[in-house]
């Protein structure tokens, strides 16, 4: 029979049998649970499958029963509340329903109850959606946000979190508390206005505000950088993208720390760095040098420009023969991160060589990364070749006077014996070889003597004597002895001190002083010997180991002949040691001389520029002056103080660099050094508008005095300047004078000395 009406449609029933079907299926397929309720009997009239599996129970045991006979409904139909609001209201939902399965699993369901009008009856259609991973989801997000927020809030920075769209999501406490902000800003959640705020408190507010737009320009970047604010203090800034796991980008955190004490701590150390006379270097285990200060620049003659540039390595400044030692110190370093000071070598910019003492210490939070102090051991290896030549000469001393005497035993006999056999001889033959053995066993006498008056100094009656009768007896042996060609002039003062000393052996220390000087001019030249009255004060005796402040007689002897070799200069006083021919020299001169000295309360110096000369300085300690001289001395003037001026101190001897400039300094003065000519120069070139004054040495390498000041000349002829030499002839003054300057002092000087000098030619109109 055709279900169809005769204009074609489908038939009532045919279409509430479609409406059905289609329910069914969708009631069959529905993911959620469905439980349907009779509302009169309260009886389950149907479940689909999905609450079947959700629940556990069968289709069958859950038809026909009521909810308050199954155990997951027990509690929610017990609730008569629920009922009445279905009956009123004809809704009810629960976000968060806890229920039981039959196997006693606990889920969590979003639970929603319709009462709807069915054909001729009213049912309850429960929907049920299980949210058991929802809710845990929820937890866990509920406990990671807690857990975050709590680390915010302990966090010792200043933390805020800001979204995508400049909402501020979370602050804590000591984002407040570092900031100080107005009421409006602290609470707000609009980011904009605080960073605004924020901007008036930085003292580059354009930086802050350009740093700012550019990172929330570009999401992915990450920085760190510094901000100094106005009222002194500083802080270290980090900013971060906020994204999840699926790579979305949620917002930014920032974190702020107060590094004023940290910043304060860097300043104090760099100060203590830079104001350290060792040298200070920090370096890495790859031979790199990050930092440095002055002194230690100073000392490898680099400039900070090289620092910078990387051009500095401690491990290319290293000598091959001393990379052991750095090894092991590296291996001490990487067990205690402090090694044991150690002596060692570097390579000076210009190739050159200095001897370093160095220490060394790792740093904890770095193992390839340490500090380095580094001293300057070049005057104290001076000092410990003059004290072991002391020692040598000392040794040899007592050496040689051992053998002297037991020689003078030996010869004794021979001396007497030549005089008997004389007089028991007729036999000119014999007679003729006596005389011979008598000329030698007198010559061997003569050089025991000598090494006597090395090793003992002549032990002899000391008296008063004035200088001037010596001289005059000199003089007169030059003049008969010496050859023609070599010009003498002699300079003597009345007023000369007297010294308490053996006449003898002073007789003896210039007469070997002018053999020497006479043996040194084989061609002819220039003898020059002057006496001077000197005071040296503690400038003096700072520059001259052996000497100490007081009062001395000073004798120069100076020669136009072929010089010593700087090789050499430091041996011409140990005995034994000769530049002569074999059977000219004993190499006892000039060693006696210096015994003598010694033995006297004196010292000597020694001056030679090769083919220019030589001067040799004797300093004999002035007897007690008369009173009218020590008046004449107290009523001198003290020395001239500067105004400020600055003095440029050229000169390669550390030593007379540093106390020659710290004189300076002392009396008012400012000053720059360079230990060569052309440092001096290019040191002159740029700040010549306020040198004043520039003091140079004569004898220097690479670039020597005259050269020097030739080309300063070049850049200023009016420049002033005083030279200064151990020489005061040939090379000295005379080539000073020809350079155009006037001002020369003889090394070494007093500081009175040097004081009158630099006010003289200041005060030069």
């Amino acid at each position: 029979m055709s279900t169809k009406h005769p204009n074609g449609s489908l038939s009532v029933q045919a279409a509430l049998q479609a409406s059905e079907l289609s329910y069914r299926r969708l009631f069959e397929a529905a993911q959620d649970g469905i439980l349907i309720l009779d509302v009169e009997t309260g009886r389950i009239d149907d479940v689909n499958p999905f609450l079947v599996k959700l629940l556990g129970f069968s289709h069958g045991e859950m038809v026909g029963k009521t909810v308050g006979e199954l155990s997951p409904f027990k509690d929610v139909v017990s609730n008569q509340a629920m009922l009445e609001r279905l009956q009123k209201d004809g809704y009810v939902r629960y976000e968060d329903l806890p229920l039981e399965t039959k196997d006693g699993r606990h889920i969590a369901v979003e639970f929603v109850s319709n009462v709807y009008q069915a054909g001729d009856k009213k049912v309850i259609q429960c929907n049920i959606r299980d949210v058991t991973d929802r809710k845990k989801l929820e937890n866990q997000l509920q406990w990671k946000t807690a857990f975050f927020e709590a680390q915010v809030n302990s966090a010792l920075d200043a933390i805020i979190v800001v979204d995508s769209e400049f909402k501020t999501v979370l602050q804590n406490r000591q984002m407040l508390d570092l900031w100080k902000p107005p009421q409006e800003i602290a609470h707000g959640i609009d980011h904009r206005k605080r960073l605004d705020w924020i901007a008036t408190q930085v003292k580059d507010s354009q930086k802050f505000i350009e740093k700012v737009s550019y990172l929330y320009a570009h999401p992915n970047e990450v920085s760190r950088d510094e901000l100094a604010l106005n009222d002194n203090r500083y802080l270290d800034r980090y900013s971060a993208p906020v994204r999840g796991k699926d790579g979305q980008y949620y917002g930014r955190i920032w974190a702020y720390r107060d590094i004023t004490e940290q910043k304060r701590n860097e300043a104090r150390f760099r100060l203590l760095v830079d104001s350290n006379a060792q040298g200070v270097i920090f370096w890495n285990t790859k031979g790199d040098i990050s930092g440095a200060n002055d002194a230690f620049l100073n000392l490898v003659h680099h400039t900070r420009e090289d620092l910078e540039a990387g051009r500095i390595n401690w491990v290319a400044m290293t000598p091959p023969e001393y990379a052991h030692l750095d090894r092991q110190a590296l291996e001490q370093l990487a067990e205690t991160r402090v090694c044991t000071p150690y002596e060692k070598e570097y390579i000076l910019k210009d190739g050159s060589r200095v001897s370093i003492l160095l220490g060394a210490a790792m740093f904890e939070d770095n193992p390839n990364e340490g500090i380095c102090f580094v001293i300057d051991l070049t005057e104290r290896k001076k000092l410990e070749q003059q004290f072991l030549r002391a020692q040598r000469m000392e040794s040899i001393g007592t050496l040689a006077g051992g053998i002297a005497h037991d020689l003078n035993n030996i010869l004794a006999p021979i001396m007497m014996s030549i005089d008997l056999l004389k007089g028991m001889s007729e036999n000119p033959q014999a007679v003729a070889i006596l005389a011979t053995i008598e000329v030698s066993a007198k010559r061997g006498a003569d050089i025991v003597k000598q090494v006597l008056s090395f090793a003992r100094g002549m032990e002899g009656e000391k008296m008063e004597v004035q200088p001037k009768h010596l001289l005059q007896d000199i003089e007169t042996i030059i003049k008969d002895t010496f050859p023609k060609n070599i010009r003498r002039e002699f300079s003597l003062p009345n007023n000369l001190w007297k010294i308490l000393g053996d006449p003898t052996q002073l007789h003896q220390i210039l007469l070997n002083l002018c053999v020497n000087a006479r043996d040194a001019m084989s061609n002819g030249g220039s003898l020059t010997i002057t006496v001077e009255n000197v005071v040296l004060d503690e400038q003096y005796a700072t520059m001259h180991i052996e000497a100490k402040a007081g009062q001395y007689v000073c004798i120069n002897v100076t020669d136009s002949g072929s010089g010593i070799p700087p090789a050499i200069i430091d041996k011409i006083f140990e005995p034994f040691f000769t530049t002569k021919d074999m059977g000219k020299g004993t190499g006892l001169g000039l060693s006696t001389v210096m015994a003598i000295v010694k033995s006297h309360g004196g010292f000597i110096n020694a001056y030679s520029e090769q083919g220019k000369g030589t001067t040799f300085k004797v300093y004999l300690p002035a007897t007690e002056v008369s009173s009218k001289a020590k008046g004449d001395t107290v009523a001198l003037p003290s020395p001239p103080r500067g105004k400020g001026e600055t003095i440029l101190v050229v000169d390669d001897e550390a030593s007379i660099l540093t106390i020659t400039s710290k004189t300076l300094e002392a009396f008012g003065y400012r000053t720059l050094t360079a230990d060569d000519g052309a440092d001096a120069v290019a040191l002159y070139a740029q700040h010549r508008d306020k040198i004043a004054v520039v003091l140079t040495d004569m004898a220097m390498p690479i670039m020597d005095g005259a050269t020097t000041i030739r080309a300063l000349k070049k850049i200023n002829p009016a420049i002033k300047i005083i030279a200064a030499s151990g020489l005061n002839t040939n090379g000295g003054a005379t080539k000073v004078s020809e350079g155009g300057v006037k001002y020369f002092l003889t090394k070494p000087y007093t500081a009175g000395t040097l004081l009158n000098a630099v006010r003289a030619i200041l005060d030069e109109v």
